[in-house]
């Protein structure tokens, strides 16, 4: 399994707001990322809300059920 494949999956389990939050902040399969503002402006909430549910989102990827799908890579 590739880097791509692998962190498409990880993504897939967290809920879909936190997915859709990550990828474009960060630009995972989009042409840019986005500002918190920007994204705030798609789910008509808060920069600081946007700003905390990436943070809980993070938090989720960094626990050992998900980061060590992700930590192979690394390694490599």
């Amino acid at each position: 399994e590739n880097l791509k494949e692998t962190t498409t999956r990880v993504l897939a389990s967290l809920t879909p707001r936190e997915e859709r939050v990550l990828r474009m902040r960060f630009g995972i399969g989009m042409n840019t990322d986005h500002t918190l503002e920007e994204v705030g402006q798609q789910f008509s909430v808060t920069r600081e809300r946007i700003r905390q549910i990436e943070a809980k989102a993070l938090r989720k990827l960094k626990h050992p059920s998900r980061s060590r799908k992700l930590r192979s890579f690394l390694d490599q």
